[in-house]
């Protein structure tokens, strides 16, 4: 993973290989309506949104701990929402995983709000 932020979308994508454990975890716990989104050249906050659902509060904060827990991904940055569990962020720099309750997931509509970054990676 690389440590900037930011980076244009013209160069490879070496922080996309580095969310397979990530894209990995999600699926081994049953998120809903994964997505990636390419911030590259659209937000110096980060290179990647992973925006996925899950069930109730307890899968959401599931997942949260799943993610925190794999190997080969380091510990995030920042954490917010895991007590709750209706939306958990983890920032690992380049990228930024959120993890939703579906009905907030309707509210904040991050697909939309970030509708021009293209979707790389989509999944169940």
């Amino acid at each position: 993973m690389s440590s900037g932020r930011g980076r244009s979308r013209g160069k490879p994508a070496p922080a996309l290989e580095g969310l397979r454990p990530i894209l990995d975890g999600l699926s081994d716990r049953k998120a809903v309506h994964v997505v990636v989104l390419d911030l590259r050249g659209l937000s110096e906050a980060t290179d990647f949104f992973v925006i996925a659902s899950g069930t109730s509060d307890a899968h959401v904060r599931g997942m949260a701990d799943h993610l925190m827990s794999l190997n080969g991904v380091g510990r995030p940055h920042h954490v917010e929402g895991l007590t709750q569990g209706r939306w958990v962020l983890l920032d690992y720099v380049d990228f930024v995983v959120h993890l939703f309750h579906p009905e907030l997931r309707d509210f904040y509509q991050l697909e939309r709000l970030w509708g021009e970054a293209p979707v790389v990676a989509v999944g169940e």
